[in-house]
């Protein structure tokens, strides 16, 4: 078992990263994000909240009026202060994606709960 409660070992749900990493307050927030297609892991629309995610994915995430593209660096054990779940991924910057392949992401407004990414919510 991963030491961030995972059922496998180095993997972690999604809805539970969400929150450790500070993009959603809370897993039903998560789940809203899930739920109005504003994720893709690898590409990919998340679908289901048990989703696992890896070290190395990429996330793309819609929030506010933006969207952040960030790469999965380690596996958080838990909610920590923003500094600390910062340093669990990287942004990927839109010089670095590869857009061969690459399909919109819309940004809609966020569901209460969600972060929307400015650096007030982090506080």
């Amino acid at each position: 078992m991963s030491a961030a409660g995972g059922g496998s070992a180095g993997s972690i749900r999604i809805d539970r990263l969400l929150v450790y990493l500070r993009f959603a307050r809370t897993r039903s927030a998560a789940l809203a994000l899930i739920d109005t297609h504003a994720l893709r892991r690898n590409r990919k629309h998340v679908l289901r909240a048990s989703e696992q995610v890896r070290i190395g994915d990429v996330l793309t995430i819609a929030l506010g009026s933006g969207v952040r593209v960030v790469e999965l660096l380690a596996l958080p054990p838990r909610r920590g202060s923003p500094a600390e779940a910062a340093s669990h991924y990287r942004e990927v910057d839109s010089d670095g994606l590869d857009r061969k392949g690459q399909m919109t992401i819309g940004a809609s407004s966020p569901a209460p709960g969600i972060l929307s990414g400015d650096p007030e919510d982090f506080s």
